[in-house]
């Protein structure tokens, strides 16, 4: 490949921009540009060749056409390999464009601005930066495109190593990541035109999603399994993703799965909580003003299972809290922040990943979509953030349910949405005394949440994520002393159902709300 001669720059992120010219002009490297950033590069020193000067034309209709050129074009995607493309440039007047440094308008920062208007996001779409991109990058092996400022120090290092030549596996891997850039762009405009259509539904005719790699992992969930971390570009503070590891192994695909678990439960309650999770499910969770307290509920509420769990916590670790998880093996804890001294504690067992999160959940922690993926493509659905709605919870019983059952009744409810279906949950006190998941009868799920409780059930609740088809589960639940029971509603035997309700003298309440979770 010959040397580059010749460079167009034109960004909006303009990182890093000047002292990269500024390297570009001092290997005597030809630059090209447009409107602020070749305003910005002039007023730092760099000499720069107008794109207006170049091409004849003057930049018009609002900077709409400036780049869209012949000239422009030609420059960047003829072929250096081939004599008539060569004669063409040359018979026409155009350069060769070697080197295409470009961003693109900002168009996710517009979308994202309070009050942005149609209008507004429109005027943001780029136009001729994707064109050039995509012909930089569609003509590799003789133009080096860059999209990132992150690539400038790899761009200059290969420059002035190469006697002004950036290698093949370089200028292709800056390729890749220029369509890349283009396509999540392209994809960012497509979703947000999505949700200006009014006479559609919110889930367009393609479900395009853009995530960058964070890092690789050692394996997936099986060590024959490859696997990686991504982030969406959408994540916020108090997503799982942008959690800080302080302390601890490298985390696995199984780990982060269960952090996810633990966190987005921890974070459901508003009094202090401490969730146990075990391959998604909550072994037990408690809340309680007294942090340990509430860990200690919450770990006894299965023992076993809580060897070797992942810890959440919606407050901040205190040292007591800390001495006691460190008397049994666990993985993992995550929490919005740690005692000094509970850190150091935690150092005391240096395997134990502790991961702080840089933010509570707002409103928009649970906006987004659910993704599973299943063979040959993807099922896509709205977040279950909802727990119940007051105005469809329904008292269908003849007994009422007192204040204090209602309210371990909604503690019960809350931890069903996180349980894999069928999920049962039993609970008194504001703390888990069995759960049953996974089971593939309602009343098999009852069963185990017995089997599992180490406390009598007597005077507990119980909380169901779908309506119970026939009476067995009431039965069930009676003979161990169940007083209350929430569960959806809407089945075709309701009436049976509440009759053996009714027959046990217990309470139950509708919420009118499913919580499978699959």
């Amino acid at each position: 490949m010959k040397s580059i001669q010749r460079a167009l720059v034109s960004v909006s992120d303009k990182i890093g921009i000047v002292e990269f010219c500024q390297k570009l002009q001092s290997m005597e490297i030809e630059i090209l540009s447009t409107g602020g950033t070749a305003t910005l590069l002039k007023e730092n020193g760099v000499s720069v060749t107008p794109i207006s000067q170049y091409t004849g034309f003057p930049e018009m209709m609002d900077g709409r056409v400036k780049t869209l050129h012949p000239k422009v074009h030609g420059g960047i995607l003829g072929r250096r390999d081939l004599p008539e493309h060569m004669q063409s440039m040359q018979d026409h007047g155009i350069l060769p464009i070697d080197l295409v440094v470009i961003n693109l308008y900002p168009f996710e920062a517009t979308i994202a601005k309070e009050g942005c208007t149609l209008e507004d996001a429109v005027e943001n779409i780029d136009i001729g930066g994707p064109a050039m991109i995509r012909s930089a990058a569609k003509n590799f092996d003789s133009v080096t495109v860059v999209v990132d400022p992150s690539a400038y120090e790899l761009v200059l290092k290969e420059l002035a190593g190469n006697k002004k030549t950036v290698t093949g596996r370089t200028r292709k891997r800056l390729s890749r990541d220029a369509y890349d850039h283009t396509a999540r762009y392209d994809s960012l405009i497509a979703k947000y035109l999505t949700t200006q259509m009014d006479d559609e539904a919110g889930y367009a005719p393609w479900f395009m999603a853009s995530f960058h790699k964070v890092q690789d992992l050692r394996y997936g969930e099986n060590p024959h399994q490859s696997a990686a971390l991504y982030k969406c570009p959408d994540a916020i503070e108090s997503d799982i993703v942008s959690a800080e590891q302080l302390q601890g192994k490298e985390l696995s695909f199984n780990n982060i799965i269960d952090l996810n678990a633990a966190w987005g439960m921890a974070v459901e309650f508003d009094s202090p909580s401490a969730v146990v999770v075990k391959h998604t499910n909550p072994s037990g969770v408690a809340v309680g003003e007294c942090q340990l307290e509430a860990f200690i509920n919450a770990r006894e509420t299965d023992p076993v299972s809580a060897f070797g769990g992942i810890l959440g916590f919606n407050r901040e670790v205190l040292v007591e809290t800390a001495k006691e998880i460190v008397k049994n093996f666990v993985e993992a804890v995550v929490a919005p922040d740690y005692a000094p001294e509970a850190l150091e504690i935690f150092r005391s067992k240096k395997n134990i990943r502790v991961m702080k999160m840089p933010a509570m959940p707002g409103e928009s922690f649970t906006k987004g979509y659910d993704i599973k993926k299943i063979s040959g493509g993807l099922l896509v659905q709205d977040l279950d953030d909802i727990n119940y709605d007051p105005a469809r919870l329904t008292v269908v019983s003849e007994r009422q349910p007192s204040e204090k059952e209602m309210q371990d009744l909604l503690f019960a409810w809350t931890v069903a949405k996180h349980v894999k279906s069928n999920a049962i949950v039993y609970a008194l006190d504001g703390q888990t005394i069995g759960v049953g998941a996974g089971q593939m009868s309602r009343v098999d799920s009852a069963k185990i949440a017995v089997s599992k409780a180490q406390k009598s059930l007597k005077d507990n609740v119980m909380a169901s994520d779908a309506f119970f088809p026939f009476r067995d589960s009431i039965d069930e639940a009676a003979k161990s002393g169940i007083k209350a029971i929430i569960q959806p509603g809407g089945s075709i035997r309701d009436e049976e159902v509440i009759q053996a309700v009714n027959e046990h003298g217990m309470a139950m309440v509708f919420t009118g709300i499913r919580h499978f979770n699959h």
